[in-house]
């Protein structure tokens, strides 16, 4: 009887049941980046004017950080893909613990907040299982322009000493090329007084974006995607109307290899190769075909071969594309080895992975994964939002029907992926319990 109750709870859970074995074809789009459009979001917390953004997805994430910019006073509307965000009358400078706790990119608004009101008290952030994330780096360079902090009972008080108000511009040399920090970094930079430097920077295409949109608000930023961003500080930012967010090449990528492991010809769009360069290669060298076309990738893959990846910075293998590939190598022909270098907990999929029949050794951060004929249905759960994708890109290869838990981590980072895919010739269903 404990048996059979085990078993009922795991099918009550929400899940998405995934028969294997069925060819993709046609186009897979793609939508706006996640990891782009939740900073661009706190970026308009920097003018009393509109924000207009658009190729937002729609995601558990974005809803979450409208809620906390709401906690603010910012006026939040949504149509569509876009959203419009006004920020002249905000009556906070913190937002609560129990927004914060649950959306990690809460943390980037600490940077505007300082800029524009001269203060702000940020809980340290919760979010995903992966591994520590430490915010050294933001406070580093948040007290190098002149800021007071101070970090007391999980929560991050920062504040403009005097009566100037403004920040100091201050060269800053980052540790390691940190993403959140670069972004943290420049928006605050950009309302302080006199001209800021960012050494060692992230050169993420998502710091790009962030950039371009400060710009077309009236900032003066050079550099952004290169190893050194210099700021010109200004008094004040104006709106931006019409502002399109970059498509999410972690989606994009996810879709590529949704059609390697299915062994399936399909046009994924719209795509900006340069921002999946070390991905494409890696399709590529595993013997994947890739034909740009338009504004997307038609890839035809081949007979699948095992390659090795290593996850660096970009423009090196992204991290958040480890997973998904990992389930495609337990696919291949041979023995590939897989480098987790950013994240110290990232290989939480490998177990669930094994539970379909995939071969994997496990030391430490480095897999090593001898590629099998083809992996075998099981009840799977993402532990994490790319360890979800991996097991649905696993469950589209898998002989029967793979029941995926874990939908709230999916939902964080994928819009609507299941229509998606069925769109396309998946056979998935999605049941909530």
């Amino acid at each position: 009887m404990v048996v059979v109750a085990a078993a009922s709870q795991e099918i009550l859970k929400p899940h998405l049941a995934i028969e294997g074995g069925h060819a993709l074809g046609g186009t897979l789009r793609v939508s706006g980046a996640k990891n782009s459009a939740l900073v661009l979001m706190t970026a308009a917390l920097l003018t009393q004017e509109p924000v207009e953004l658009c190729n937002v997805p729609a995601l558990t994430d974005i809803a979450g950080m409208c809620s906390i910019l709401e906690s603010l006073g910012m006026r939040v509307s949504r149509r569509g893909d876009r959203i419009t965000l006004v920020a002249d009358q905000l009556n906070g400078s913190e937002p609560p613990y129990e927004l914060v706790n649950s959306l990690r990119a809460s943390f980037f608004s600490i940077g505007p907040l300082l800029g524009r009101l001269g203060h702000a008290r940020v809980p340290l952030p919760g979010g995903c299982r992966i591994g520590a994330r430490p915010v050294v780096e933001h406070i580093k360079g948040l007290k190098a322009l002149g800021a007071v902090v101070d970090v007391r009972h999980g929560v991050v008080t920062a504040s403009i000493p005097g009566q100037r108000n403004r920040l100091k511009g201050a060269q800053i040399v980052l540790d390691c090329p940190s993403v959140g920090a670069t972004e943290t970094i420049l928006m605050a930079a950009v309302l302080a007084d006199g001209v800021s430097t960012i050494e060692n920077a992230a050169q993420e295409p998502e710091v790009q974006d962030l950039a371009g949109l400060l710009n077309s608000m009236g900032a003066k930023i050079k550099g952004a995607g290169g190893p050194l961003i210099t700021i010109e500080g200004v008094a004040s930012l104006h709106g931006s109307r019409n502002y399109s967010v970059i498509p999410d090449r972690i989606e994009a990528g996810t879709f590529l290899m949704a059609a390697a492991i299915t062994r399936s010809r399909l046009h994924v769009a719209p795509v900006i190769p340069e921002h999946l360069s070390a991905v494409l290669q890696k399709l590529r060298d595993c013997g994947c075909k890739l034909e740009i076309e338009g504004d997307g990738l038609t890839i035809t893959p081949g007979d699948i071969q095992a390659v090795d990846i290593t996850t660096q910075p970009f423009p090196g293998f992204p991290t958040d594309l480890q997973a998904p590939f990992m389930a495609l190598m337990a696919t291949a022909k041979g023995t590939s080895v897989i480098s987790e270098k950013i994240y110290e907990n990232r290989m939480q999929h490998v177990g669930e992975l094994q539970r379909m029949g995939a071969s994997i050794r496990l030391d430490g951060s480095t897999a090593i994964v001898e590629g099998v004929p083809l992996l075998g249905s099981a009840p799977v759960t993402g532990s994490d939002l790319r360890a979800s994708a991996a097991m649905v890109l696993a469950g589209l290869s898998a002989s029967g029907t793979t029941q995926v838990s874990g939908l709230k981590h999916l939902d964080r980072g994928y819009d609507n992926i299941e229509a998606k895919l069925t769109s396309c010739g998946a056979q998935i269903n999605r049941h909530n319990g």
